[in-house]
């Protein structure tokens, strides 16, 4: 092939996942119920298309008296077009649904795609499995809102493997964040009863013997749990935290 010639390849289109059914008519030409046309940066005007087999161009101006339109149906979602049919893979290039209706098939994309996905699902799984039980443990409680004094470690373990395969990025932040610890153990103050909710839900109240006070307000539309986390991290709830581990410690 000489340097500069233009390489002509089978191409393969699908429709996107907002087209339905699977079998689909792309409309062909220009008209006021389907609108085809493309605006020439370097005219400035906006030319009507047309695909017809058998005329070179794919634009209307272009074309002669002759043209022969022809339907253009993807079936089971796929349309291929042979190297061979240049007019049809010019008019889909152009077509004003290419990218919304259908897309062209990269095979490279999305053989990466796929592999980072599934690369994503092996370090999420190798990750779970080298957890101790205190931390798969401390993520059933965040992630599950689990009562882990009613669920055997293999459960637990077992739980946190599926999730890490089915939803890899959210298993591996769980994992990162760095008040993880902290997140669980505020579950482990409710679950005790160590803290309560009042009010539905709008306030946290202390439940202990010497402290029957409201701690903090939920603000509307707030996770509770985190308004929580966020308090005993602040300078006033540094040794909140300390009181109600204490008050945990005893209730175990």
């Amino acid at each position: 092939m000489k340097k500069g010639t233009k390489k002509f390849v089978d191409k393969t289109y699908k429709l996107t996942r907002d087209a339905a059914p699977l079998s689909f008519m792309l409309p062909t030409r220009n008209s006021r119920r389907y609108p085809l046309m493309h605006f020439d940066e370097a005219s400035g005007t906006n030319r009507a298309l047309r695909y017809a087999r058998n005329q070179k161009s794919p634009f209307e101006d272009e074309q002669d008296g002759n043209a022969i339109v022809e339907p253009i149906v993807f079936e089971d979602g796929f349309l291929s077009v042979p190297r061979t049919n240049q007019s049809l893979q010019e008019f889909l290039h152009y077509h004003p649904m290419n990218g919304s209706k259908f897309i062209e098939v990269d095979v490279e994309k999305d053989a990466q795609e796929e592999m980072a996905v599934l690369n994503s699902r092996v370090d999420a799984l190798i990750e779970a499995r080298q957890l101790e039980i205190d931390q798969v443990e401390s993520l059933a409680r965040v992630l599950f809102n689990t009562d882990i004094s009613r669920t055997t470690s293999a459960e637990l373990k077992r739980d946190i493997l599926i999730y890490a395969e089915q939803a890899p990025a959210e298993f591996l932040r769980a994992v990162k964040d760095p008040t993880l610890k902290l997140n669980s153990k505020v579950k482990e103050f409710f679950s005790h009863k160590v803290l309560i909710f009042k009010n539905n839900k709008k306030d946290v109240y202390f439940n202990t013997d010497k402290n029957k006070k409201r701690m903090v307000n939920i603000p509307f539309g707030e996770d509770p749990f985190y308004v929580v986390a966020g308090y005993l991290q602040s300078d006033e709830g540094i040794e909140v935290l300390k009181f109600l581990e204490k008050n945990l410690e005893n209730k175990k």
